[in-house]
């Protein structure tokens, strides 16, 4: 990762595209981020700004965001002071990680007022700060530091606000020349703005080159263009991006025609499991336990069976008594009997207190009884065997849901009796599942069921019966549906992946799909939600693809 000085510098120079834009709009979709709309040279746009401790960013992003129905109070402070200003200028401060978007707008009565919102972007240390650039004077943050966390400066409403404390390090594009020469250690000691990936960066270039002067000043350029683009590479499991290319490790993965967009690839993924972790971890350690006990129950169960399954040996005992019953009286504990099945020699043992014919009869007794118990234990292990595969599923969609899918698992265990359903404030109007879109590279619609209530509702509300569904075979995973009844071979593959990306393989390859007509799809009844079977389906082997899939989405 690499959102250094110099990465901040190239995404102030992607930003200035919002200068003079109007924020038409403040939304706080959790505690760590902030998503202004924005309305700047006749386009619409996104600005995401993140104090996420390993994720934090500001960018200008494609991607959808659930919102909260009550706004937070920080939120609401914006929208008060910047809602309809007009973004003058988008600056860094120095060569930190610190961008400051200049405000102006009007207060209550009319009057002229000049806001700025200063994006910390340092870690875990990373925030958003409102002030009054006019008194110099912090109306609020997102985060607050009274004096006895941070000694150095206090970001508290009401308080002078101070900048981060200066590293003392030189402006690289103010002495370009000074570059050259120094190691990767020195480049990040002397000079501002220089994380250990990028002075790597510039100390291979400049070892392979002759002229160091001259390399420097194009490395710096590529930080300093009207319009830099992203670069990711990924190598040994390990992400990284700059706004150059990477030559040291090797050559791009990935280019991306703008910052935003590679941040969005890099980050928005894992944001968002984060942030569906924080609401659905409780929910998550419920389906853990309820496996756990159902696995040990089945266990138990299967123990019980094989207990169940000696029964032969007393119906056997039964009749050997019988069989023998000329040589037996009462007072007897065991008798040493031929079993007339294979010559073998069997020791019955017998109750003294009891006759021959009782003891026969006790033994058929227990006969029965384990007999009824095996198909009671047989019952109940297919029963459990089907709640184990139904929370693994569940287990499954939970992992890769957003947030707007996590609801509707809890909503659909209230309705199985599973859990209690969610107390809420407001009464909610029932809603249709949503369902997410796709478009394959030939242009065909496709739609994907991402939990339960949604598979059903994809399945038999959404599609028409010549469309054609796709599943993974025998594995747990989203229904998907290509609205055709002939789709060519690439969109059948292209649905085919996403249908295992969204599945229990997705860490896998060579995944095998199912796919049919909608109308060989059937729900038995008394099925659970999401439960189906189907006939005539043909089989595709797939590798899940998640830059494919980000592709794909409509």
């Amino acid at each position: 990762m690499a959102f250094d000085g110099l990465f901040t510098k190239a995404m102030t120079r992607e930003l200035q595209g919002l200068v003079s834009g109007r924020i038409s709009k403040v939304h706080q979709p959790n505690q760590l981020e902030l998503l202004l709309q924005i309305r700047a040279q006749g386009k619409n746009h996104k600005l995401l700004i993140s104090i996420h401790p390993s994720y934090s960013r500001i960018h200008l992003t494609a991607m959808a965001n659930v919102n909260p129905s009550e706004p937070p109070m920080f939120c609401m402070l914006l929208r008060k002071h910047i809602e309809g200003g007009v973004i003058t200028d988008v600056i860094q401060h120095e060569m930190d990680r610190l961008v400051i978007l200049k405000i102006r707008g009007k207060n209550e009565i009319g009057d002229d007022i000049e806001r700025e919102l200063h994006v910390e972007i340092m870690g875990r240390h990373s925030n958003i700060i409102l002030v009054d650039s006019e008194r110099n004077m912090i109306l609020d943050s997102l985060k607050h530091l009274p004096p006895s966390v941070n000694s150095f400066r206090t970001v508290l409403p009401g308080q002078p606000y101070v900048f981060p404390p200066s590293q003392e390090k030189k402006d690289p594009f103010s002495a370009p020349g000074e570059l050259a020469g120094l190691t990767e250690k020195e480049l990040v000691s002397t000079f501002s703005g220089f994380s250990p990936l990028n002075a790597r960066e510039l100390h291979h270039r400049m070892a392979q080159g002759e002229n160091s002067q001259e390399i420097a000043e194009q490395f710096l350029a590529d930080f300093s263009k009207e319009q830099p683009s992203g670069h990711y590479i990924e190598l040994d499991g390990k992400s990284s991006f700059s706004a150059t290319p990477l030559t040291h490790i090797g050559e791009a993965d990935m280019i991306f025609p703008t910052l935003g967009e590679l941040l969005d690839r890099m980050y928005y993924a894992k944001a968002e499991r984060d942030r569906v972790k924080q609401q659905a971890g409780d929910l998550e350690r419920w389906l853990q336990n309820e496996i756990a006990k159902l696995k040990l129950k089945l266990k138990k169960l299967k123990k019980e069976q094989d207990q169940a399954e000696k029964r032969d040996q007393l119906q056997l005992n039964g009749e050997l008594i019988m069989a023998n019953i000329h040589r037996i009286t009462k007072g007897t504990k065991e008798i040493e009997v031929d079993n007339y099945y294979n010559d073998e020699k069997v020791t019955i043992a017998l109750d003294p207190r009891k006759t021959p014919i009782e003891n026969s009869q006790k033994y058929y007794s227990r006969y029965q009884k384990a007999k009824t118990a095996l198909v009671k234990t047989q019952e109940q292990i297919e029963k459990t065997e089907e709640d184990i595969a139904y929370f693994e599923t569940l287990m499954q969609q939970v992992q890769q849901a957003g947030l707007s899918d996590i609801e509707e698992i809890r909503e659909e265990l209230a309705e199985q009796g599973f859990m209690k359903a969610q107390k809420s404030k407001k009464k909610k109007k029932p809603t249709k599942p949503s369902v997410e879109p796709y478009v394959s590279s030939t242009g065909v619609p496709i739609s994907v069921g991402k939990n339960n209530k949604q598979n059903d509702y994809v399945t038999f509300k959404v599609a028409s019966k010549s469309d054609t569904w796709l599943h993974t075979k025998d594995i747990p995973g989203s229904h998907v549906i290509i609205h055709s009844n002939d789709p060519d071979e690439t969109t059948i593959m292209e649905a085919a992946t996403i249908a295992a990306y969204f599945s229990k393989a997705r860490e896998s390859s060579s995944v095998p799909v199912d796919y049919t007509e909608v109308r060989q799809v059937k729900k038995p009844n008394g099925a659970k939600p999401g439960f189906v079977i189907y006939f005539e389906q043909k089989t595709v082997f797939v590798t899940p693809d998640e830059d494919l899939v980000i592709k794909l989405k409509k």
